[in-house]
């Protein structure tokens, strides 16, 4: 559901994806990663038009609060 709120995802941040996992594991590997910034995706009621995608990406600090940010819950079966 794009664009309700950005959703944390277990990721830590890198600049780019070089190097990423390629089978869809998170990425927290915290060489040129910075763990205590965790990716967000999707944008939200707030962010801009170019934000409401699913490969729309940002950063925030792992403790940050912010009413534009929340988390889906899943399980694996």
């Amino acid at each position: 559901v794009h664009g309700n709120v950005w959703e944390w995802v277990e990721d830590c941040w890198h600049h780019n994806y070089a190097g990423a996992p390629t089978d869809g594991r998170a990425w927290l590997d915290t060489d040129e990663g910075i763990c205590s910034e965790r990716v967000c995706r999707g944008g939200s009621w707030l962010a801009p038009g170019s934000a409401m995608a699913s490969s729309s990406r940002a950063r925030g600090h792992f403790q940050a609060r912010e009413c534009t940010v929340g988390f889906r819950v899943a399980r694996n079966l």
